[in-house]
């Protein structure tokens, strides 16, 4: 995707329980504004490759600043020269739009 994906430039809103987790259509439409990314279910991910062990762990680490940052926290499986991160709400059981914003902002950080 050579463009900047239009939802790196929301702001997350905070996670609250009691609303609907995303519809498959409207997941549909959000993926495809992403490069790469996988619905496993209640979930998307991605894995990114490295170099080499340092440049993996300057990603893990940027991706912590974000995920503090958005207060949105993805689980991270982290090798030696990969990363495979995946987002869900815990609050409503499923996706919600700051997982989509937050998966853009991860591969708008992998591009820098």
């Amino acid at each position: 995707m050579s463009h900047v994906c239009e939802l790196t430039n929301k702001q997350c809103k905070p996670c609250e329980g009691g609303v609907p987790p995303l519809s498959q259509g409207e997941i549909n439409k959000l993926l495809k504004q992403l490069d790469g990314w996988v619905q496993y279910e209640r979930l998307i991910g991605k894995t990114f490759e490295f170099k080499n062990y340092y440049q993996t762990m300057a990603f893990v680490n940027a991706v912590a600043w974000l995920s503090h940052r958005e207060d949105h926290h993805p689980d991270m499986n982290v090798g030696y020269n990969k990363c495979h991160v995946e987002y869900t709400t815990h609050a409503i059981n499923g996706l919600s739009e700051n997982d989509f914003i937050c998966a853009a902002k991860v591969d708008a950080l992998f591009k820098i």
